[in-house]
């Protein structure tokens, strides 16, 4: 008995010996001389960005990774730093805010910019750039915007007065010999009372359309009421015809000129 108690003991300090050789085996890896990291990959070293495939194994046999996302997640290889030569993160530095723009309309409700640069862009993981570019509402206050608010009143180019009448006054003579000019409008949108009558039923939605300030119809400023300003939307009603109104766009004018038939007057 006491001989096979001996025996048992030796083989139980003989399997311990083999459990603790096991383990500095798992440690250290299948051999000795090797440690594992991003040294130890035969493809691409490091790679850029997040890449779960750029892996490998640390000294404790554990996965670790050599992109730039482990920096973020806390498992890079021991040797990350030392192979990929990362260098320290930096921070996006931007400059001061510029000036804000002019107001986007000349009258009523638009907005306004403003922007800044930046001085020196994010690396290697560091903080990203801010807003580069701020809006905010404003309201336009161009002195045209009194000319936007007239309301255009219009006839038919068949009203023309082409007679010469005897008693009218010398003044009177001269305006009427004040060259006419033509302004091009784009209908934005015509009432539904417009199409009751034939000349103001030519009003129709998106047309474009040729209204003849006349020398008689000019006021003290040489320009006929209403004759609206470039690319802003203003206002216009039929002279005749109740309930015929709508708004337009002007695209264009031209001085010394006369609109061709089936067009309108300023009145």
């Amino acid at each position: 008995m006491k001989a096979k108690a001996e025996a048992m003991r030796e083989l139980s300090i003989s399997a311990g010996y083999w459990l603790v050789c096991c383990a500095w085996l798992l440690t250290i890896g299948p051999l000795g001389g090797t440690e594992g990291g991003c040294s130890n990959r035969e493809a691409r070293k490091c790679c850029p960005g997040r890449n779960n495939d750029c892996l490998d194994f640390s000294r404790r046999r554990t996965p670790c990774y050599c992109d730039n996302y482990c920096e973020k997640t806390g498992d890079c290889c021991e040797d990350y730093l030392a192979i990929c030569q990362v260098s320290a993160a930096v921070d996006c530095v931007v400059g001061p805010w510029g000036p804000w723009s002019e107001c986007s309309a000349l009258c009523g409700t638009g907005s306004k910019d403003r922007m800044r640069q930046v001085i020196v862009p994010p690396r290697n993981g560091g903080a990203p750039c801010p807003d580069l570019k701020q809006r905010r509402g404003c309201l336009g206050d161009s002195p045209l915007c009194e000319t936007a608010k007239e309301v255009a009143k219009i006839l038919p180019n068949s009203f023309k007065r082409d007679f010469k009448d005897p008693w009218r006054r010398p003044h009177m003579l001269m305006r009427e010999k004040m060259p006419s000019y033509c302004v091009y409008f784009r209908l934005k949108q015509v009432g539904a009372a417009c199409s009751l009558h034939f000349w103001s039923s030519q009003l129709v939605r998106e047309r474009r359309v040729c209204v003849e300030c006349q020398g008689d119809a000019a006021g003290s400023k040489k320009r006929c009421q209403g004759d609206g300003l470039q690319e802003a939307r203003t206002f216009w009603t039929a002279a005749s015809v109740a309930g015929c109104q709508g708004s337009w766009v002007q695209e264009s004018s031209q001085e010394k000129c006369v609109c061709p038939q089936y067009s309108f007057i300023f009145v």
